[in-house]
């Protein structure tokens, strides 16, 4: 029994309470969540035969169960219900698929000289943050022109410590020094204070002061530092007249402008901080033919403020379906109230006119790109010969040194481009591989892709199979890989070897399949230049993982695994022994000298490096 009759059934034991409420299909997959102010009157409007959208009609045409949880509030009712979708990722919900962090500018509060860097992720670290900002692009931007008014350093902790004349930043006035003592700690102090006003607007109030301090300095006859505070007097001029398409009347809100087009949805987003353009950031949401804007704004609204601090202001290119709603739930979430706008006039409009514009051009270009994707998978199938076109690649390559640092990688291609989100890396563990076993490390990389794919998924209805894989290598690397495949029983899937071909040149590829004689695709063909973007971007991602791991190999010491050892206390025995293999042989008066080392942990050291043997 599917659809009415099924959702019929359930109106008897609901009551008006708002709630949460789930429709499954017969294999108790998640089609759609949603919320109710009187869960009873929501239900029975899918209970209704006709009048509705095609959408909601076939998700209650494949309705066969239902779960409900009831809330104390409809407001907790839509918090629950972003929460579920973001989990669940029903097929008929509106869905925001790109659920990124935002960087931050950290000003650290650990040292007498603060630095100033961009930080992403938890706030854990002590100090000030200002953001979001929409990228990392835009945090580098603020972070240069900082460093050209204020001079702050951007060095690490260990860096400042370890230097005894200035670097590079300071030689290009970027930097003032403080690692050398080349400004007192009271005037950087300022410095900051300066910095953290220019984070918050308040600019004018540094140039004056500036000026006057120039002055001063100019009547006290010190030259050198008048003509310092100048320089930085016109470096704040030149970033105030660059920053001239700033918002006037807006200090702290997100401009979110939605355009809907032929099924397709693009959510544009500008941070506003500070009276300044932070950035901007373009969102596809999974959206269906016929939902409203006013669906899918509220829908982005709520998910999107999942994880993230909502601003004051919040100003919609048109209206949702609750705003009382949901301006009671983020107010909530950030402690003071939050308003939802939809302008009509004034400055306001003209910001949504601008972040519209910007949303209707990067749907187009999207939605040209999906085509030129689409063509591209197509004729990835007629080359080899698939029965239709793929919609998940898999494409797999291995980095090493002479076996040292040997890192699988495994890159994403679907039908909107490349998923980088589903990119894995794989530390290859083999302790019985020779080093430099291309053949061996394809094996391991492929036993465990396969193994975690049947344990995660054996039913193969998460997407997350491939459609074709496409090894880095020839015979021999496709033999290897085929083997693995007859083992796990997986052998529809199609798998593809892509050789350099004669003299290692790009364009002279080869392919090879198991049981057939390896061919090659015409000199000009688009689907050739495919297989090398995607074949360059596997091999992209392999040396990034291996030089990531190579680093922090290089810098790792024995120091790295003893107990009650953290960085500070390893500084402060590097700079008293001089290496790592000093400290090891150290007795254990010797380590109990060492500032910040107390007894027992000099007895721990003692104990680790001499228990070893």
């Amino acid at each position: 029994m599917l659809g009415c009759e099924v959702i019929q059934g359930y109106l008897k034991t609901l009551d008006v309470s708002p709630g949460v409420y789930r429709m499954l299909d017969s294999e108790s997959r998640v089609l759609y969540v949603g919320k109710a102010r009187n869960l009873r009157a929501r239900v029975s409007s899918y209970a209704r035969p006709t009048g509705h959208t095609p959408r909601i009609a076939r998700m209650i045409s494949l309705t066969a169960s239902m779960m409900f949880l009831t809330t104390k509030t409809e407001t907790e009712a839509l918090l629950l219900e972003q929460n579920l979708i973001k989990q669940l990722k029903p097929k008929f919900n509106v869905l925001l698929r790109d659920d990124k962090s935002f960087p931050n500018i950290l000003v650290s509060a650990d040292h007498d000289y603060p630095q100033i860097k961009k930080h992403r992720g938890a706030k854990k670290e002590k100090g000030s943050y200002y953001g979001p900002f929409a990228s990392a692009g835009a945090v580098n931007r603020t972070l240069n022109q900082l460093q050209r008014v204020f001079l702050l350093r951007d060095c690490s902790n260990s860096m400042f410590e370890s230097r005894t004349r200035p670097c590079l930043q300071y030689q290009i006035k970027r930097c003032s020094a403080p690692c050398v003592g080349k400004i007192s700690p009271q005037e950087y102090r300022q410095t900051v204070k300066d910095a953290e006003k220019f984070l918050t607007g308040r600019t004018t109030d540094i140039q004056a002061r500036l000026a006057r301090d120039m002055s001063q300095a100019s009547e006290a006859m010190e030259f050198e530092r008048a003509a310092a505070l100048r320089d930085r007097i016109k470096a704040l001029t030149q970033v105030q007249t660059a920053q001239g398409i700033n918002p006037k009347g807006v200090a702290e809100a997100d401009i979110v402008a939605l355009h809907l087009e032929n099924g397709q949805a693009c959510v544009q987003v500008f941070f506003i901080r500070a009276n300044q353009n932070w950035g901007n950031r373009d969102y596809y949401p999974r959206v269906g033919a016929d939902v409203d804007a006013a669906e899918v704004l509220e829908a982005f609204l709520g998910q999107f403020y999942d994880t993230r601090e909502p601003p004051r202001q919040i100003i919609l290119s048109s209206d949702i379906e609750n705003p009382d709603l949901m301006a009671d739930a983020l107010s909530g979430k950030l402690g003071r109230k939050v308003e939802l706008i939809v302008p009509k006039r004034g400055e306001k409009a003209e910001l949504i006119d601008g972040a519209l514009r910007n949303a209707r051009e990067s749907l187009a270009r999207k939605m040209a790109e999906t085509a030129t994707q689409a063509r591209l998978m197509k004729g990835l199938a007629e080359a080899f010969d698939l029965k239709t076109p793929p919609e998940r690649v898999e494409v797999y390559d291995n980095s090493h040194i002479q076996g040292a640092f040997a890192v699988g990688a495994m890159i994403v291609a679907g039908t909107e481009g490349f998923l980088k989100n589903q990119y894995r890396k794989f530390n290859i563990r083999g302790e019985d591989l020779t080093p430099g076993d291309d053949f061996g490390m394809m094996k391991e990389v492929l036993t465990r892709r396969f193994k975690r794919l049947i344990k995660e998924d054996p039913e193969r209805k998460e997407g997350h199979w491939p459609d074709l894989l496409l090894i880095d290598g020839g015979a021999g690397q496709v033999s290897a890989v085929a083997s693995i495949m007859r083992e796990y029983g997986v052998e529809d899937i199609p798998m593809v070897g892509v050789a350099k071909g004669v003299d290692r040149d790009a364009g002279k590829e080869e392919f090879y399949r198991t049981g057939s004689r390896p061919f090659a695709l015409r000199h000009n063909d688009p689907v050739l230049y495919f297989i090398q973007r995607m074949r360059d971007e596997a091999h992209r991602f392999a040396i990034g993982t291996h030089r990531a791991k190579r680093s922090k190999a290089v810098g790792a010491t024995p120091l790295d695994d003893v107990p009650g050892v953290g960085a500070a206390r390893k500084r402060a025995l590097l700079a008293h022994f001089g290496s790592a293999k000093a400290v090891a042989r150290a007795n254990l008066t010797d380590l109990k000298a060492v500032d910040g080392v107390s007894g027992a942990l000099a007895e721990k050291i003692y104990d680790y490096f001499h228990e070893r043997g």
